[in-house]
């Protein structure tokens, strides 16, 4: 199986590099770090990574849950929150953007690995399947 490409977007460098450090650990490739909206969409316009990890609160004009909004009519990229917010009205916004998890800060690295595997086969899923229902017409 090759590498998975995951693109990290948090605007804490501690935290984005301790990410970084534990998804190498557990064989996936960080294709990149940054910490804003605009930036997240020119680093998956260079290289398109299978999954972005998603802080809500970055830098730029746009949080992460426009980002993500952005990111999924565009690219229809997985994603997932890594947020320090559980408020109901954060929690709505996100309900509308098909995120495919959602993990809180202080991130535990079984329920990071277990999520990723799980977003990454539900997008895998989903692109065979219409993948197939396109070839039917």
């Amino acid at each position: 199986m090759s590498e998975q490409k995951i693109l990290i977007v948090e605007d804490e460098f501690l935290i984005a590099r301790d990410l970084s450090k534990k998804l190498e650990n557990m064989g996936y490739q960080v294709v990149d770090i940054v910490s804003s909206g605009q930036s997240a969409l020119n680093a998956i316009a260079d290289n398109p990574p299978d999954l972005i990890l998603m802080d809500i609160v970055i830098k730029g004009n746009h949080d992460g849950i426009d980002t993500a909004k952005v990111i999924e009519e565009k690219f229809h990229i997985p994603i997932i929150y890594v947020t320090a917010y559980a408020d109901d009205a954060t929690i709505d916004r996100v309900k509308q953007t098909g995120a495919y998890g959602y993990i809180l800060k202080p991130v535990d690295e079984i329920a990071l690995r277990d999520s990723i595997d799980l977003a990454l086969k539900k997008s895998q899923e989903y692109q065979l399947s219409k993948y197939q229902s396109q070839r039917r017409f």
